[in-house]
């Protein structure tokens, strides 16, 4: 198969999970970023750990974390796997409103985790939104990504922009 064609369809066009058990595991790893941009009070409440419901940033680090491990729940023909790490970090941009969200997951598997971190993002920024949507429901999530990965067959990848 070559790299341009899609691996989630058969000759027919029929959706399948891709077959993977002749892969020998690898340790694989995925970047993924994204961001919230919200109003220059809010982050500053989110970093001063000033919300009623509590630590806005500790309890979207765990969303993020459930979520990777929920992917294949989430999106269809994903292989469930056994992550080995999730870690999510925060670089908040005060003076513009944004925080930044970044996921990095982590496996040794037989297929990568690209989806696993761009779902941890997800999940993360949809619970900032959550938690803070009283105070400013003119939140905007986006610029979901993948930065990097790494391992597998079709090697290493790095976003340049």
């Amino acid at each position: 198969m070559s790299d341009n064609q899609f691996t989630h369809f058969d000759a027919e066009g029929k959706a399948i999970m891709v077959e993977v058990g002749d892969k020998a595991p690898t340790r694989r790893v995925a970047v993924a970023r994204g961001e919230v941009r919200m109003n220059e009070a809010t982050l500053t409440r989110i970093l001063d750990r000033g919300f009623e419901k509590g630590d806005v940033l500790a309890v979207a680090r765990i969303a993020g974390i459930m979520a990777a491990k929920k992917t294949p729940e989430l999106i269809p023909l994903c292989h469930p796997l056994l992550l080995t790490s999730v870690a999510i970090e925060f670089l908040p941009h005060p003076g513009e409103g944004r925080l930044e969200i970044e996921a990095t997951v982590k496996v040794a598997g037989q297929t990568g985790v690209e989806m696993e971190a761009l779902t941890a993002v997800a999940a993360t920024a949809l619970c900032v939104y959550d938690m803070c949507k009283a105070v400013d429901k003119a939140m905007v999530i986006g610029e979901i990504r993948l930065m990097e990965k790494h391992g597998g067959k079709s090697g290493s990848f790095i976003r340049n922009d």
